[in-house]
């Protein structure tokens, strides 16, 4: 399988050789059958060294843009995507979002690892976001392990805009290495059994999902923000600020 051949001889030596992630926890990861994979999101190269991290092959939902993307580069995205095991889900909502949760779903039936951002886009400053509740329909309605997963420090090679790692910082004109191990851990299985039958409460979808979440902040060490991702996105873009709209319970925001 191409998957495992990028990985295991091209992709993961190199990620090895220059970054050297430190990876904890592993032996939560099942050698065989399904789990739902739930992570924090800080970076684009999370999708990369989380693959790595892990012996088996994990799906993961990328944006169906860069499957569409027009011309030769486009196409190469697309391949180098497919390639390693994404596929394409679009998440503007409603319909879309439940084909993405069906599609996850499948993979999970199949006893394969599925893996999902929660925070259902990149953290805009290094905190972590409130969770979106279709991983908690997914935990649910597929009764298989969730296993929380923390990124670490992958925000620092490749801060929020750039497309490659940051490899220099400037400190008086001068550009000095930027020395980053990042690192993936793995946390104990969470076991949402108890739910059974009710992934159509929305109260208890939020209970889940908050689990999840407090699950990644005790993992990860970040601090936790009550207000979605995309939302903080937003009030940044607009120079506003996050924490006063928090503060406030501004409930548009969160």
């Amino acid at each position: 399988m191409l998957y495992l051949f990028l990985r295991r001889f091209i992709v993961a030596p190199l990620v090895k050789l220059f970054f050297h992630p430190k990876v904890t926890g592993l032996e939560h990861i099942p050698a065989t059958g399904p789990a739902l994979l739930v992570s924090n999101h800080l970076a684009f190269c999370d999708s990369i060294f989380l693959p790595v991290a892990v012996p088996r092959q994990i799906v993961f939902p990328a944006k169906s843009e860069y499957f569409t993307a027009p011309g030769l580069k486009g196409k190469l995205v697309a391949t180098f995507f497919r390639s390693v095991g994404q596929i394409p889900i679009d998440r503007s909502g409603g319909r879309a979002s439940l084909a993405a949760l069906n599609t996850g779903l499948e993979i999970l039936k199949k006893g394969d690892l599925f893996g999902i951002y929660p925070e259902g886009t990149r953290s805009p400053d290094g905190r972590l976001y409130k969770g979106k509740t279709g991983v908690a329909r997914m935990a649910i309605v597929a009764g298989v392990p969730v296993i929380p997963v923390a990124m670490i420090d992958t925000e620092k090679l490749q801060p929020p805009g750039k497309v490659w790692p940051n490899w220099f910082y400037r400190e008086k004109g001068r550009r000095i290495p930027r020395l980053v191990r990042p690192g993936v851990a793995f946390g104990k299985p969470l076991d949402f059994s108890r739910y059974e039958g009710m992934e159509r409460d929305r109260f208890v979808l939020r209970s889940v999902t908050d689990e999840i979440m407090y699950a990644l902040m005790d993992l990860s060490g970040q601090e936790y923000v009550d207000i979605y991702a995309d939302k903080a996105k937003e009030l940044i873009k607009a120079g506003e600020s996050v924490d006063e709209h928090v503060r406030l319970g501004d409930t548009k925001a969160s």
